[in-house]
């Protein structure tokens, strides 16, 4: 059988140019494929990473490559659109971000393990932890990177977002950190004014514009719901605190429970009566040697197995042991008062700030995280 003409014609040399040719193509395909899916990929993990160095680390800053020039562009205007950002009773529907904030003197590695059972998603949670200069903060500090770096070198689920360490820049008033020195009558006004300046230094240094909650934990808060961020913002409160208790031995020997946060509390006519006489720089302290009989939230606790956990009720004053705040509240200017503002200091100053700006405040009695027991 004679050859087409064509074929008889074609050197053998041009067939086989032609099939590298074809071969080539077909793999330039493909490979452009796995690259874009690649770069998908990339794409994906870090579309909320910062376009600047100087953007807050709650979106970590990811260089850009350099130019065939070898010149880097110039930074960009980043433009945040804080209408659209959320705070809804369905923050994991919603994808909302969570900024974790802890004032830390101690390291307990139970603090650190309730953090790692948070069932919400850690992709979306930022940290942030401010820690004392002193020997003592020296110790937290490095046990808290050995804990933060086998976290984040760990599966990739369990991993934050970001986590940012702040150390103090000005000494704590009490050198002990031990309970019953730092609950002294005494220590109290110089301890809370420092708490609400750590406090102030970490909001402001960490809260980024796509922030949508802020949930203060403190570091001897060992045990809570691995739901506790769901819970508390299903109830669509800007300002809400569960009952702190702290585990014990009684005098049987067995392990109960018992009030240990008293800084939640409704205001009473006694309490107001007492500050109106009391000078400008006074703070009126609860749970002290003066009887203010306001409605304190862990005296109502209903501790029962059956009882409602969504039992809620309004407050004038919060504890922070655990406290979730709508980050529009901070931004609205509520912070931590390092002074007597009404009379108040810290987190029950905070409240105070909060409610003259025409926030609420809300209290779960019924829904517990648990103090360490020292």
């Amino acid at each position: 059988m004679a050859l087409p003409r064509t074929i008889r014609r074609t050197n053998p040399t041009t067939l086989v140019l032609a099939g590298l040719l074809t071969l080539g193509f077909l793999v330039f395909i493909f490979s452009a494929s796995s690259n874009a899916a690649t770069v998908s990929t990339a794409k994906r993990k870090f579309d909320s990473a910062a376009a600047h160095p100087l953007s807050p680390p709650t979106a970590p800053f990811q260089k850009t490559a350099s130019s065939l020039k070898g010149k880097r562009p110039p930074p960009p205007v980043v433009h945040y659109h804080m209408n659209n950002l959320t705070t809804t009773p369905d923050p994991v529907a919603n994808q909302e971000k969570v900024l974790i904030l802890t004032p830390l003197a101690r390291f307990y590695q139970g603090y650190w393990d309730n953090l790692l059972a948070l069932s919400y998603p850690h992709s979306l949670i930022a940290i942030g932890f401010i820690i004392p200069k002193t020997r003592e903060g020296n110790a937290a500090t490095a046990a808290l990177q050995a804990a933060i770096a086998q976290t984040q070198n760990g599966p990739e689920d369990q991993r934050f977002a970001s986590i940012s360490i702040l150390r103090q820049d000005f000494d704590p008033p009490i050198s002990s950190q031990d309970e019953s020195e730092r609950h002294k009558k005494e220590n109290q006004k110089a301890r809370r004014s420092a708490m609400s300046r750590a406090r102030n230094s970490l909001l402001f240094t960490t809260i980024g514009p796509s922030t949508s909650w802020v949930l203060w934990l403190d570091a001897d808060i060992v045990e809570s719901p691995p739901s506790l961020i769901q819970d508390l913002a299903s109830h669509d409160k800007p300002i809400i605190v569960p009952n702190c208790f702290q585990r014990f031995k009684n005098d049987k020997g067995n392990w109960d429970i018992r009030p240990y946060d008293y800084n939640s509390w409704q205001d009473s006519p006694t309490a107001a009566e007492i500050a109106a006489k009391m000078a400008p720089d006074d703070i009126l302290l609860e749970g002290y040697d003066i009887a203010t009989y306001r409605t304190l939230m862990a005296k109502t606790a209903d501790t029962s197995e059956g009882r409602d956990q969504k039992a809620i009720q309004a407050l004038d004053g919060v504890g922070g042991t655990a406290l979730l705040v709508k980050a529009e509240v901070h931004r609205d200017g509520a912070m931590f008062p390092p002074f007597a503002f009404y009379h108040l200091m810290e987190t029950e100053g905070f409240a105070k700030m909060a409610r003259r700006l025409g926030w609420s405040c809300w209290g779960l009695p019924n829904y517990f995280v648990y103090h360490y027991n020292e």
